[in-house]
């Protein structure tokens, strides 16, 4: 298509769907962040609160609590960044599908401080 050309109603198409996905995998990502920091918050906050009563395993509840929402975050993110693909390549079958656009890029990244937040809550709960 030229400078001068009209986008066709199909490119038209083509493009509020890519767009609509984008904003889905956005929701997504949001909604996954959330759950891991609110995880990785719950453990930071109860790991600074005394004991109560002596009990040496005081915080394996609140622990397992933040593994679990950690986990589904990063879950969520996985499952959505693989919905994001598939819509693609259904928008435009036959047309090269880019993961390179920003929404994805930022979906694998949030995916990666997902894991690592996960990582350091299992690694503290195996200290002495």
């Amino acid at each position: 298509m030229s400078d001068g050309e009209r986008p066709s109603r199909r490119d038209l198409a083509i493009q509020r769907t890519v767009l609509a996905a984008e904003r889905t995998l956005l929701a997504w990502t949001r909604t996954s962040l959330a759950l891991v920091a609110f995880g990785f918050t719950i453990y930071k906050f109860l790991q600074y609160l005394p004991p109560g009563g002596g009990e040496p395993e005081g915080l394996q509840a609140p622990r397992r609590l933040s593994l679990i929402l950690i986990g589904a975050g990063i879950v969520f993110m996985v499952l959505a960044s693989v919905q994001f693909g598939r819509e693609l390549k259904i928008a435009a079958p036959g047309r090269p599908v880019s993961l390179r656009r920003l929404p994805f890029v930022l979906a694998v990244f949030m995916a990666l401080m997902g894991i690592l937040a996960f990582l350091h809550v299992m690694g503290q709960g195996q200290r002495p």
